[in-house]
Parts: structure tokens; C-alpha cells; sequence
């Protein structure tokens, strides 16, 4: 059986070995991995020694960017030699930090021309999270005041962009030093998380997307009007924050990303007019995923930390 590199933990931390190259099976599509970027949650699964398949170590990853290399029976969306990008089989192993990996066709989108790989990895899982936080949760509307936490990390970067397209007033939480970055992607208000309290400056909000988790809810509840939406991304530190915005008429609660064929065919509709992109961090080869793993689990980065593997 033919062998491919893929990125494996270990006591050591990642590091790539040779493992089988898996085939694709019915309604499956195998991938060329050209590149994959690297998530919160990818980090967490490492961290978290978590194992699956009998206790095998796990390759992580998600997010890809590739050429279809073979598909499996009963797939008529691909073909060998389309371009692809998606997030893959989220929340159950994707193994995307490899030379190649299965995905069922619909957890993929066509990749845009105009957009290369490395910016098509970037998009999947923070554009999914955004789009299905913002429109099928909050229903956003024109004129409506959105804040977004976080607002220059990987899902908060294009949150703002996404919300900016849907037509609301967008207000971002940030270090100073980013708030440049953000006016550009179109951010109308900026807080200074580390000189100034949100929660003492605004009121009345329509939508907020709480990205942070533990006592931002609490706070981001504070700074709702009657009848809002809170979307946590995090799991609050209080047990009874739904409790406390359902007496406001605020739905509420921790939300999961899901694989959605459509909303990818959105997004990659919107990366190739240009109106959606993704801002790159950190660009590094396979070999380096441990480095690429820490620089994510800084919480520093500004937008994406990617891995590429031609």
C-alpha cells in the first residue's frame, strides 16, 4: 500500500511520520492536501490527549485546500483534478495535516481561481462558524449593532467582514495595535479590551458573538437590549446564563460549527468576488506543525496560522 507523511502526536509533541494512504470509499473524495490551517480546536484535541480508533494517535485538522486525487463510487459533484476546499468531518477526526485525506464530497466547496490555497485553508471552519452564528442563529439585519469579541482572531476577522456584508454596524473587541487591521476588513467601532471594559461602554446591542467563553457571556448579556442575541461560541462559566437572557427574551447558548455544503458554496462565492478573505498569520511546512500548534495557542494570532504540504 502506498505511504503518505501525515502529522502525528506523540510525547514529544507533533511531528510527521509515514502512515498508509487511505483510499476513498463509497460517496468519498480523496484529497491532495495542498494546505491546512490549524484551529483552536485542533490544539485542544492535542492537548486534551484525546484518541480515537482504538487508541491510535489521531492526525488533527480540519480545514483543507486541495486537488481531488480519486473518488469514490456514487460521487457525481468532483472529479479528479478540481480544486477543492472545506472543513472535513467536524467534530470526529478530519486528519487533514497530511499529504492526503477522505472527506465526503459535501463537507467541500469548488475552490475559488482567485483565491490559492493556502487563503482557501484559512476560510472553512472560522467562515462556517461566522456565517451560521450570524445568519442562521441571530438572523442579522441591516442596521442592526453587532460586537464581535476577539474581533482579529481566526473566527472574529472574518465575522466582522461577513457581518459588514450582511449590513449591520460592527463593533470589535481588540488589543490597540490591531484596530488598523480591523478598520480595514470594515469595522465601525473598536474597543480596547485591555484599557477598557465593554461592558461599561456599551448598551442595547442587537447581536453579540461571544468567541472568548467563562464571564464574557455574563458581561456580553449585560450590554444586550430586551430581545437580543447572545451566540457563545465557549461554553459561559455561568449555568444559568440561558436561564437569565430567556427572562430577556434572549436566546442564548453555546453553539457548534456543522459541515454545510451550501453555506460553503456561499463562502467561496464571497472569497472569489473578493468581499470575504482570510488574514494569515503564520505560514509554516508540515514539518513545523508543533510550531504552528503553539502560535495558536498563544491566542495571539491575527487571523490564520496554516500549514502547507507542496
Amino acid at each position: 500500500m502506498a505511504t503518505m507523511r501525515a502529522v502525528l502526536p506523540g510525547p514529544d509533541g507533533l511531528a510527521v511520520g509515514e502512515v498508509d494512504r487511505p483510499e476513498p470509499g463509497p460517496v468519498e473524495v480523496l484529497v491532495r492536501v495542498h494546505a491546512a490551517s490549524v484551529n483552536p480546536t485542533d490544539v485542544k484535541t492535542v492537548e486534551n490527549g484525546r484518541r480515537m480508533d482504538g487508541g491510535a494517535a489521531t492526525t488533527p485538522g480540519y480545514d483543507v485546500s486541495g486537488v481531488v486525487e480519486a473518488v469514490g463510487a456514487g460521487v457525481r459533484l468532483y472529479r479528479p483534478g478540481d480544486e477543492v476546499f472545506g472543513m472535513i468531518r467536524f467534530p470526529h477526526p478530519g486528519r487533514a495535516f497530511a499529504d492526503y485525506v477522505t472527506a465526503p464530497p459535501r463537507h467541500l466547496a469548488l475552490k475559488p481561481a482567485g483565491v490559492d490555497h493556502v487563503h482557501a485553508a484559512a476560510l472553512p471552519l472560522v467562515s462556517l462558524t461566522a456565517w451560521q452564528a450570524l445568519v442562521d442563529i441571530a438572523s442579522v439585519q441591516p442596521g442592526q449593532r453587532v460586537l464581535i469579541h476577539a474581533a482579529a482572531g481566526g473566527v472574529g476577522h472574518v465575522a466582522v467582514q461577513l457581518a459588514k456584508e450582511l449590513g449591520a454596524h460592527v463593533i470589535g473587541t481588540a488589543s490597540a495595535a490591531k484596530h488598523d487591521f480591523l478598520r480595514s476588513l470594515g469595522a465601525d467601532e473598536l474597543i480596547d479590551y485591555t484599557a477598557t471594559d465593554f461592558a461599561d461602554v456599551l448598551e442595547g446591542l442587537d447581536v453579540v458573538v461571544d468567541t472568548m467563553g467563562g464571564d464574557y457571556g455574563e458581561r456580553s448579556l449585560s450590554v444586550l437590549r430586551d430581545g437580543g442575541v447572545l451566540v457563545n461560541l465557549l461554553p459561559p462559566a455561568s449555568p444559568d446564563l440561558v436561564d437569565k437572557a430567556a427572562a430577556r427574551a434572549i436566546p442564548a447558548g453555546f453553539m457548534l460549527v456543522e459541515p454545510d455544503h451550501a453555506d460553503m458554496r456561499t463562502i467561496a462565492r464571497l472569497a472569489g468576488s473578493g468581499k470575504l478573505r482570510a488574514e494569515t498569520d503564520t505560514v509554516l511546512p508540515l514539518e513545523e506543525a508543533q510550531k504552528a500548534h503553539d502560535r495558536v495557542a498563544t491566542g495571539r494570532a491575527r487571523g490564520k496560522v496554516v500549514l502547507t504540504t507542496v
